[in-house]
């Protein structure tokens, strides 16, 4: 934007515009703006604050609330009443007056408040936004100061639960549509709707499509009225109360800025932060929602040692417990070896004490973090293609966002990545991005880029390449020929889902096309710490910043940095994480040092837990009680991302560092507790701090040496399963059993069911009748659910990873891929509307949950519910009498 001085300068006035820009003049200054740009935005870039309601700039205009009028001349002629600055674009000449320097535009704005106030209630005092209300501060800013309003205010019964986590109270709302644009355009779940006309209008869901979105929260975010609060934070506190502290979230690889607001030592609500080249102003509801983990009833904050006469775990000093470790793992270090498994949730300067304890303290390369299915072929993957890649060099948020295709493979991004899935519906949106799947089913993921609703006819993206679990590879290596040459066009990506490393072959063909093709290769993991722990050095054949393992000249260069002997550092790469486990197991290795990792993500939990009971020797680092610690010796407590410093490394690569959100708790890091122990060890890390471990990731700097090579395994294709059997394809939701979603039910309300989704074929050929369920087995164990039949390839069944009863990895003892048993189960009993919280065990009601009242109607135009259900026509927010319903909760799954 060019901005220059209006007084009739000559320079100034022959002064050319730009290309693709026009010449208009906001309040006495002439700007230069792109062509299509929005008057409110370029008034914006003046410094000139226009107030406003329903605009936002990541939505599509509205012009609902007309707060933001303003008086406007186009070719010398003045429009004939006041216009909204958030849906009119500049024009060449064009003259804008705001209510600066316009009388006209100040009366307009001052009326439409006044208008918004008639039906508004007082209750500032009470309402969740009081203190950071837009509408307060503009009512006082651009409001009159008298109302000319005495009859008595319309009222509802509130608050309506449009979900378990969202409640709305409906004489708050000013009907600026930015929830209901943003759950339509942003996030695809289009289940909150405007509701009836004129005066009787308002916000409600459909009665049989319950408000079911993993981004619900954005929708409190961006409200300006506080007519959408949170159950869970609803009546806790008031803004100025709260302490902020910027930070990011520890849920997965996205990354995401955030705010986390808390008092008194304890968390009370996390908003998402705004940064543009990640997350934008948007996060997901896992990342807004499951923080109460950290402050559990059965959160570890002493040591723990067993005793050697009970048998029993009981709390001891630090010291106590110190010594107990290091002399532990001095003896199994010395008789036969210790594996140390750091886990995935570490920030990069804890996986780089782990990776430097393994390697200093206990002499071996015996180390590695990927707690879940992995592969030989992924650690050659890793060494080549993702080390040592950041933002500069690799892809990135907006290089997806300007990509003319992306091909997802064995990746799902709503469940995986979700800031990742909101970016890819941006780019087919805006862009027109194709948007490919390499995978089993349409799941509502799928749906929502490939097939997007807008307000015009819908945007057909790109396609689901089908195929069965374990023929992903041999399909990468034949893609359709239209596929392959979308791909070789410049800037084309492929996003790769850790669920690559259960399929021989995958990373290779992926390789090969990005090679063939040109398209740019990513790895998202679904982790928060795997990214950092990769470059951290907590794999068996890489050191830190990508050093191999057997390369002697590199290995000798960390020894030198670290202080070391020559050759203190083993040349021969370690055992991955299932060897460490078999090597346990059968007593080649003694101890085991664990970072909080839950036996059940392994790939066999079995296996997991004859290792840990074989072992002499276990000491585990964690929050709170899993599977490890009744095998442990030792149990040292360490802190939660809110009670420590470090840096998580997104999947792009880039560094996300965040500072203490709450202090002086006495919770230590892992690095420190390692730090420590290596101490009493006899041995110096030098990892007391996050700060001092970045600092000496810094000096270490990159890779001196060459990459690994690429991984090279032929595809391989599934055979026939079988009379009775199915190929298991699963993946994990995003809401689940994971241990970080611990005491939240308001979250949980809105997890999505676990069933065993099968085709049309599979199900006559099981006899399966409506309603009934599935029964799938192995060897190992059974697993019941309800049958739900989708488009998909006959003889595959799909299972959630840790859902409900659906755990395949330790009932089953199988993963996507394997060969299941499978057969028709008891019928199961009718099934009746979701009902919010009160399908989710031991949920409470929202509080405050009030009086129902109305009568069905039907949407105006009911939308299709993007592979999360039928299509739908009642309503669940009811109005005054035949408007609405409301006495059905919107929440459960």
């Amino acid at each position: 934007m060019t901005v220059a001085s209006a007084s009739g300068n000559d320079t100034a006035e022959n002064r050319p515009v730009p290309e693709g820009h026009v010449r208009l003049t906001i309040d006495g200054i002439e700007v230069d703006a792109p062509k299509g740009e929005l008057v409110i935005r370029t008034a914006e870039r003046l410094g000139i604050v226009v107030p406003r309601f329903c605009d936002h700039p990541l939505l599509d205009p509205a012009g609902a609330c007309r707060q933001c009028l303003v008086e406007i001349e186009v070719n010398g002629k003045p429009m004939p009443k006041p216009a909204a600055s958030c849906t009119m674009a500049v024009a060449d000449g064009m003259v804008v007056r705001t209510q600066q320097t316009s009388a006209v535009a100040d009366k307009a704005q001052q009326g439409v408040m006044e208008l918004l106030l008639i039906n508004h209630p007082l209750d500032c005092p009470i309402c969740d936004k009081g203190g950071e209300c837009p509408l307060q501060n503009q009512a006082l800013k651009h409001g009159r100061a008298d109302s000319r309003f005495v009859d008595k205010k319309r009222t509802f019964a509130k608050p309506v639960s449009i979900s378990s986590q969202i409640l709305l109270d409906r004489e708050r709302c000013v009907l600026c549509q930015r929830c209901t644009r943003f759950s339509k355009q942003i996030a695809g779940d289009p289940f909150i709707e405007l509701l009836e006309r004129g005066a009787l209008q308002q916000i409600g869901t459909g009665e049989q499509q319950p408000f079911q979105s993993y981004f619900s929260g954005n929708t409190i975010q961006i409200c300006p009225v506080g007519a959408l609060t949170s159950a869970a934070y609803r009546f806790r506190s008031r803004p100025f109360d709260l302490v902020s502290t910027p930070g990011v979230c520890e849920h997965c690889s996205a990354g995401c800025s955030q705010r986390t607001d808390w008092r008194r030592g304890k968390v009370m609500r996390r908003l998402a932060g705004d940064d543009p080249e990640v997350n934008e102003e948007w996060n997901c509801d896992k990342g807004r929602f499951a923080f109460r983990y950290a402050t559990a009833a059965d959160r570890f904050t002493r040591p723990l040692v067993r005793d050697r006469d009970s048998g029993r775990l009981r709390e001891t000093s630090w010291t106590e417990a110190l010594r107990v470790a290091a002399d532990g793992l001095l003896s199994a270090r010395d008789s036969g070896g210790v594996g140390v498994l750091p886990g995935g949730r570490l920030t990069r300067e804890d996986a780089y004490a782990y990776g430097k304890f393994a390697r200093v303290a206990l002499r071996t390369n015996d180390v590695d973090h990927r707690a879940r299915p992995h592969s030989t072929e992924e650690l050659d993957f890793l060494g080549a293609a993702v080390v040592g890649t950041g933002p500069d060099a690799g892809v990135t948020y907006a290089g997806i966002e300007s990509a003319p295709t992306v091909l997802c493979v064995a990746f799902e991004p709503e469940e995986e990545s979700p800031i990742v899935f909101l970016r890819l519906r941006k780019a087919a949106r805006n862009e027109g991005t194709r948007i490919h799947h390499l995978g089993q089913w349409g799941s509502p993921g799928v749906e929502k880029t490939t097939e997007i609703a807008d307000a015009g006819s819908p945007i057909h993206s790109g396609e689901l390449l089908r195929c069965l679990p374990g023929e992903e590879a041999a399909v990468l290596s034949e893609l359709p020929e239209e596929v392959e040459r979308e791909l070789r066009e410049p800037g084309s990506v492929l996003l790769l889902g850790e669920r690559c490393a259960q399929i021989p072959g995958l990373y290779s063909a992926a390789m090969r096309v990005a090679e063939r093709t040109g398209a740019s290769p990513a790895w998202i993991p679904r982790r928060a710490g795997e990214r950092g722990a990769v470059e951290a050095g907590t794999l068996p054949t890489l050191l830190p910043n990508g050093r191999p393992v057997s390369d002697s000249v590199v290995r000798a260069d960390v020894e030198r940095q670290w202080g070391m002997d020559e050759g203190g550092i083993p040349g021969l790469p370690g055992k991955e994480l299932e060897g460490i486990l078999a090597a346990t197991e059968s007593g080649e290795l003694s101890g085991l040092l664990v970072g909080g990792v839950d036996p059940d993500d392994l790939p066999d939990p079995e296996q997991a837990g004859r290792a840990l009971r074989a072992a002499d020797f276990v000491v585990s680092l964690e929050l709170r009680p899993s599977g490890v610690t009744e095998r442990a010796d030792v149990v040292l407590p360490v802190a939660p991302t809110v009670e420590k410093s470090g840096t998580f490394l997104n999947w792009e690569g880039r560094a996300r560092e965040f500072e203490i959100t709450i202090e002086g708790t006495g919770a230590l890091p892992d690095c420190r507790v390692l730090d420590t122990l290596a101490v009493e060890m006899d041995v110096d890390l030098f990892t007391q701090t996050p700060a001092a471990v970045a600092g000496e990731l810094a000096r270490l700097g990159p890779n001196p040496g060459a990459r690994p090579k690429p991984p090279d395994v032929p595809a391989a294709r599934p055979g026939s399963p079988g009379e009775g059997r199915a190929l298991l394809a699963t993946w994990r939701h995003l809401l689940d059993n994971g241990s970080l979603q611990a005491e939240e039910p308001n979250l949980a309300g809105t997890a999505r069911p676990p069933v065993a989704r099968i085709s049309a074929g599979t199900a006559r050929r099981l006899g399966l009748a409506a309603d009934q369920a599935v029964r799938v087995s192995t060897a190992h164990g059974e697993l019941t659910l309800e049958s739900e039949v989708v488009e998909m390839p006959d003889d595959v069944v799909w299972l959630p990873g840790n859902s409900g009863s659906a755990r395949p990895n330790r009932v089953l003892g199988a993963g996507h891929g394997s060969v299941v048993d499978i057969a028709a189960g008891p019928v199961s009993p009718s099934r009746t509307a979701p009902s919010g919280a009160d399908e989710v065990a031991g949920a409470e009601n929202p509080a405050g949950a009030a009086d129902r009242e109305g009568t069905v109607s039907a949407l105006a135009h009911a939308h299709r519910a993007n592979g999360n259900g039928p299509e739908h026509g009642g309503v669940n927010g009811s109005g005054p009498a035949g408007a609405g319903r409301a006495d059905t909760d919107g929440g459960g799954a």
